[in-house]
């Protein structure tokens, strides 16, 4: 295949996984948010473990989780990348299930520059003129609904765009297949999610049962709901570059945004809609400086 179309296929691929994110999964999780948060992570944790055994058992990779898991250092760094992709995951799936899809979007909308103020901070990655300004007016943007409203911050974006970033970061320091590390960190994370499901089912809270049959299958496609759109955009970065994937995954807050605004009906306030503008701009900006440098 030639360069040319490793980088369509590649673009497709990134497009096909942002579009998975921004619209299908917000929809699915959406639909199962009458489980309650705390049981839709643990369904999506759970789920995404198993499905990650099959696929390793598929594609014959025990050998590299041994490999991993007889190496203390990226073992350690896995344990923390661990905790913070289960932050990530919980408190999206909160903002989904509470009428937050908007300020989700907003942490999707700032992580990536976040990450490269992260990646100059701690990796002395080159950061340009137009990179600087991007941040700058990232913390502005912040600084803004902070002093502005209170009561308006968009924690939960905040937490999702810090969490993913700081996640990256770490997995930056791991030299792992991505569905391996995955793996690894799912599988650090399956002894909390088994506990918090006992002592849902002891309590009688929990919406998945042997009795419905098709709920069941529902909750367990919260697994493929996880892997199949990070396959699909990591992949998309193999064939075609950070920077050109990076612009395609803006794709994923933009249908978040609007999800939460028309399908879902949730509010706006002025202080969130300047905040936006400020953080479009600064996307503006960014998305500028990629195209240039690419």
């Amino acid at each position: 295949m030639s360069k040319n179309n490793n980088f369509n296929k590649g673009i497709l691929l990134t497009a096909a996984g942002s579009f998975w994110w921004g619209v299908i999964g917000v929809i699915y999780f959406k639909y199962i948010a009458f489980a309650g948060h705390i049981e839709v992570v643990i369904h999506r944790s759970f789920w995404t473990t198993v499905m990650l055994v099959l696929t390793s058992l598929l594609l014959y990779k025990f050998r590299k989780i041994s490999d991993v898991f007889n190496n203390k250092k990226k073992l350690t760094l896995l344990f923390f990348s661990g905790i913070l992709i289960f932050t990530n995951w919980a408190v999206w799936i909160y903002a989904v299930s509470t009428d937050r899809v908007i300020d989700a979007s907003f942490g999707y909308f700032i992580m990536p520059i976040i990450s490269v103020f992260l990646g100059y901070f701690f990796f002395k990655e080159e950061l340009s003129y137009k990179g600087k300004l991007s941040v700058i007016i990232v913390i502005v943007s912040i600084i803004f609904l902070i002093f502005s409203d209170y009561q308006s911050i968009p924690w939960v974006g905040l937490i999702v765009a810090l969490s993913w970033s700081f996640y990256n970061l770490l997995r930056k320091k791991v030299k792992v297949d991505t569905d391996i590390g995955l793996l690894v960190e799912s599988l650090f994370i399956l002894p909390v999610i088994l506990i918090a499901f006992y002592f849902i089912v002891q309590n009688n809270l929990n919406d998945f049962d042997i009795s419905d049959p098709k709920l069941m299958f529902i909750f367990m496609l919260a697994g493929p709901m996880t892997v199949i759109p990070l396959y699909l955009y990591v992949r998309g970065v193999e064939l075609c570059g950070l920077g050109p994937t990076g612009m395609v995954f803006y794709i994923t807050p933009t249908l978040q945004f609007l999800l939460g605004y028309y399908l879902y009906n949730e509010p706006l306030n002025s202080q969130k809609l300047i905040s936006f503008i400020l953080i479009w701009i600064a996307v503006f900006i960014y998305l500028n400086d990629l195209y240039e440098n690419n």
